[in-house]
């Protein structure tokens, strides 16, 4: 589902004019598959540099490394058969993804090994490719991959950081498998913590989406059921459970509905009341409030003692709530309220909270806003174009599989605004 702007990009002629007068040229980007679809070069040396090997062993990934690259010593290790890449190779041998372990990095001195890795790699990257840098902490590398995911973002590749904490390496293998897919067309620039929090497949378990029958919750309730699922999707109307989540008496029945045990709990349901501070008065601010954040916590607190051994929490916030938003400072307060939500319950038994911050997606309401408003919206990304609801589905279909905990990933394709 392309815009109109970004199908005329894609003609011969409208594209060849386009590039002449310097106008944004969207790609389309790669979705709907779980495999990575081209070579992977895997460079860098640290703590991490086998266990990703051993994923990519898993995945049955193409790959490659230098040969003087330590990292060829831990991919033989964790047995990866790597392929040989020589720098001096044409420049027509490409790669899907390349995948960068900076855990080796020690001083300041060593970031030179990002420049080393990457000036005669980068450009041999496919369309929709992947980059993925592995860390420890270093927050330069925060600094380098948003900079190169600016860079590159106009091909489509997204560029993401792992920080991987000591002991958890074993636990990166969810997060890379869907940073390294078209399944995280929409994710860039983000930086990723990876805990010692265990995976736990998505398939057999029991979801609850909220504000599950249309737009990007339907899409989620989709995903997950594709992913082996039993969903239950609550909403006004044409739901499996209708029900408003405002109302005093729905702590208490889901509760009830679920109380054999529930094993994933996504906080989708919405709305926006959009008006100036000077303009909005109490009820229209309290009314977004109860549904957005308060409804939320109430049912989070009913639901947390029948939420099974490695429950996972997801709640979907917003851009708006990281960036800010004229008009908007009811959504935004409200959205935010979810990240405080995340990173502020008191969890046990496995369980962990995450939360998405879509930025500018296809749906209903962005087709209904002014068409100027609208076109900027699309743009204002490294991408070059607005996202899917697929794409925030995709994200929290991972959160729920994945050990991560207390993340909020931005699925914006790297947003020019907010952090």
């Amino acid at each position: 589902m392309a815009d109109l702007y970004s199908q005329l990009m894609r003609m011969p002629v409208t594209s060849t004019v386009g590039k002449k007068i310097g106008l944004p040229q969207p790609v389309e980007l790669a979705r709907g598959s779980s495999e990575v679809g081209g070579r992977v070069l895997l460079g860098g040396a640290g703590r991490v540099a086998e266990a990703a090997a051993r994923v990519l062993k898993a995945m049955g990934a193409d790959s490659a490394t230098a040969l003087d690259d330590p990292v060829r010593e831990s991919a033989a290790r964790a047995g990866l058969d790597a392929a040989v890449f020589n720098p001096e190779a044409p420049a027509d041998q490409k790669f899907r993804a390349l995948v960068f372990d900076a855990t080796g990095i020690v001083d300041s001195a060593g970031l030179v090994e990002l420049q080393r890795f990457f000036y005669p790699t980068v450009g041999r990257l496919q369309r929709s490719g992947r980059v993925v840098v592995l860390g420890d902490g270093r927050r330069a590398l925060e600094g380098f991959t948003r900079s190169l995911g600016k860079e590159v973002g106009p091909r489509g590749v997204t560029v993401n950081l792992v920080h991987v904490d000591e002991g958890a390496e074993d636990q990166l293998a969810p997060t890379l498998r869907f940073l390294l897919t078209p399944r995280s067309a929409y994710v860039s620039g983000q930086v990723i913590q990876v805990g010692s929090g265990s995976e736990r497949p998505v398939a057999g378990r029991t979801a609850l989406v909220t504000g599950g029958s249309r737009g990007i919750g339907a899409a989620i309730a989709d995903v997950l059921e594709r992913e082996g699922a039993t969903v239950v999707r609550l909403d006004l109307k044409d739901a499996d459970v209708e029900l408003d989540i405002t109302a005093p008496e729905a702590p208490e029945v889901l509760a009830e509905r679920f109380a054999d045990g529930l094993d994933i709990l996504v906080h989708n349901a919405g709305v926006t009341k959009d008006r100036t501070l000077a303009k909005m008065p109490e009820d229209r601010w309290q009314s977004l409030m109860e549904v957005n954040l308060l409804a939320p916590e109430r049912l989070t607190d009913a639901l947390l003692p029948v939420l099974r051994d490695d429950g996972r929490i997801v709640c979907v916030s917003s851009m708006a709530a990281i960036a800010g938003n004229a008009g908007q400072t009811n959504y935004a307060t409200s959205k935010a309220g979810l990240i405080d939500l995340v990173t502020g319950l008191s969890l046990e038994r496995g369980i962990t909270a995450n939360a998405v911050a879509p930025g500018f997606i296809e749906t209903a309401m962005t087709a209904a806003m002014p068409v100027g408003v609208r076109e900027v919206g699309r743009r204002l990304n490294s991408l070059r174009q607005g996202g899917l609801p697929v794409d925030v589905a995709e994200t929290v279909a991972w959160l729920a599989g994945s050990g991560v905990d207390r993340n909020v990933v931005r699925v914006c394709g790297q947003s020019l605004l907010g952090a």
